[in-house]
């Protein structure tokens, strides 16, 4: 797809989502929940296109809600909805965030030398399939300067060494602070302060190279080779300060076998790597997730 194409592509998009919004709920389960949200979008004229719910009873006692409502003149009728959602939020106990569905997230992708997870995104962006902006790159290496400058979008390189690291996070910040509403890191080999978590609570997604809980430590697919596994798989998930420990987003296996070599792991690998990655980000940018504690309630 040209450039021109695509311009044209997003243009028709973001006239069909303009008086679109969604909003996404967490509260306890009883009854009226659906009935009591639905009739208050009725009333200040909002028409539901799309409704997901999920209760965790009799475990946990949850209810998740995801809905997309139209409404005419969002921009002036929207504020009046936020506003008023508290007497009914306020009655269920309700964690609730409303988005407008024109209002493009803004990505911040980290990568560093592997470029396999950083095209799939590229890609699907260029494509029309990713509804974002990709608003940087950001790399502690040189290497995809030339790759992502040739899509247009800005490439920034902060080396990180574990002298200048904290440095290197503070000039992260800077740059992404204002400008970016998920980080993404696409084969990113570098740790992420919980000072930096912080900044982004349940915005950062990573994709980890197994299918986790599995291999720790350097060389997984030589310990997977090593091990015989019959399957190998990738995971992304939402970074929190427990290492390659929070909220999984979405993962993905395929069958491997005794022919299959080191090389040909890193190769299946590869490719299943960056499909969920791409998932896990779409189904974000979408608001098809809701966190709680530590696992995800994905509405795909």
């Amino acid at each position: 797809m040209s450039s021109q194409s695509n311009q044209s592509h997003q243009a028709g998009e973001a006239a069909g989502k303009s008086g679109r919004a969604r909003i996404l709920i967490s509260c306890p389960d009883r009854s009226g929940i659906v009935a009591a949200v639905s009739h208050f979008l009725y009333e200040h004229g909002a028409n539901i296109v799309q409704s997901d719910q999920y209760t965790m009873n009799p475990e946990g006692g949850m209810f998740f809600i995801r809905f997309e409502f139209v409404l005419n003149d969002l921009d002036k009728e929207l504020p009046v909805i936020v506003e008023d959602f508290s007497r009914v939020s306020d009655r269920f106990e309700m964690k609730w965030h409303i988005f407008r569905a024109s209002r493009k997230k803004r990505l911040a992708i980290f990568v560093s030398k592997e470029d396999h997870c950083l095209l799939e995104l590229l890609w699907q962006w260029q494509a029309g399939d990713l509804d974002a902006d990709i608003a940087m790159v950001v790399s502690n290496h040189n290497d995809m300067r030339q790759l992502v400058e040739s899509f247009g979008i800005p490439y920034h390189h902060i080396p990180v060494t574990a002298d200048t690291k904290a440095e290197a996070e503070r000039k992260q910040l800077e740059l992404v602070s204002d400008k970016a509403d998920l980080i993404v890191l696409a084969r990113y080999m570098q740790i992420i302060s919980p000072k930096f978590i912080e900044q982004f609570p349940n915005r950062i997604i990573n994709i980890h190279h197994s299918f986790l809980p599995a291999f720790v430590g350097g060389k997984p697919y030589a310990q997977a080779y090593n091990r015989g596994v019959k399957i190998i798989g990738a995971t992304a998930h939402y970074v929190t300060e427990e290492l390659d420990g929070g909220p999984i987003i979405e993962q993905d296996v395929q069958r491997v076998s005794h022919r299959d070599d080191v090389d040909d792991l890193k190769r299946i690998g590869r490719t299943i790597e960056r499909v969920v990655l791409a998932r896990a980000v779409k189904w974000h940018i979408e608001d098809r997730v809701l966190v709680h504690q530590n696992k995800t309630v994905v509405f795909n």
